[in-house]
C-alpha cells in the first residue's frame, strides 16, 4: 500500500480554515484530519462537530479522516453528518461499548479505525480486527498538538504491523503524534500506511504548503 497523507487541520491558519481547506483539496492530498475533543477524555478542545460538518461541504477530492478523542462518540455522528468515505476514529479507551459503536459508524457507511493511545497495548485490538478498516497508533499522548514522540512508538507500530499482516485483513495502520521529516521514513518502515502531518512537518513554519506536502509525500514513498 502506499503512503497517504492527512493533514491535521488543527494545525492549519484558524482565521483562514476554508482557503486552507481549498489548498489541500487541490493539493491531491488523500485525508484531512479533524480533530474532535470533548474537554473530559483529553482535557483540551479543538474544532467543533458544526466545522467537521461543513468541511464536508467544501471539499471535493479528499476525503474527512474525523479523530474523536470523547466519551461516547456515537452522539457526536449526526452532527458531523459522518457517511461515506469517511474514516471515524474513535478510542478504545473512551469506548467501553466499542463493538457497538464501531457497528454505528458502519451503520452511517463509514469506515471505523481504532485509535489506541500510548499507554494502550496493542494487543487489546484483536478482538475487533474483523470489525474495523484502521488502526490508529498515537505517537504522542491525545489532546494537544507540538508533542515529542513516545519512547517505544516505533517498536508498537511495528507490532501493530504484524499484528495487521499475520490476520490477512485489509486494514490501514495510521500513525498521529510528532510526524516529522525525520521520523515519517521510520515510521513507514516499521508498517505505518497513513501519516497524520501537523505542526511536525506540514505546517512548520518557513515552507509553503505546497512544498510540505510535496515533501512529505515523498518521503512516505
Amino acid at each position: 500500500m502506499r503512503g497517504m497523507l492527512s493533514p491535521s487541520l488543527m494545525c492549519a491558519d484558524m482565521l483562514n480554515l476554508q482557503s486552507e481547506i481549498t489548498k489541500l483539496d487541490n493539493l491531491g492530498v488523500d485525508y484531512i484530519h479533524l480533530d474532535f475533543m470533548d474537554g473530559k477524555f483529553v482535557p483540551n478542545v479543538t474544532l467543533d462537530s458544526t466545522i467537521i460538518r461543513a468541511v464536508k461541504n467544501v471539499i471535493k477530492n479528499i476525503k474527512r479522516d474525523i479523530h474523536i478523542m470523547a466519551f461516547e462518540p456515537a452522539q457526536y455522528f449526526d452532527k458531523m453528518n459522518i457517511g461515506k468515505d469517511d474514516i471515524v476514529s474513535v478510542h478504545y479507551e473512551a469506548c467501553p461499548n466499542l463493538h457497538e459503536v464501531i457497528r454505528e459508524i458502519r451503520v452511517c457507511g463509514a469506515n471505523p479505525f481504532i485509535a489506541i493511545s500510548p499507554d494502550t497495548k496493542p494487543e487489546v485490538l484483536k478482538e475487533y480486527l474483523n470489525e474495523i478498516d484502521g488502526i490508529v497508533v498515537m505517537t504522542v499522548y491525545p489532546g494537544f498538538a507540538g508533542q515529542p514522540i513516545v519512547k517505544g512508538s516505533f517498536e508498537k507500530i511495528a507490532e501493530v504491523r504484524k499484528m495487521i499482516d499475520e490476520s490477512s485483513l485489509n486494514i490501514i495502520l495510521e500513525v498521529d503524534g510528532h510526524v516529522s521529516w525525520d521520523l515519517c521514513c521510520k515510521m513507514r518502515e516499521c508498517g505505518a500506511d497513513l501519516f497524520v502531518a501537523g505542526s511536525s512537518s506540514i505546517y512548520q513554519r518557513g515552507i509553503e504548503l505546497e512544498d510540505a506536502v510535496n515533501k512529505m509525500t515523498s518521503l512516505i514513498n
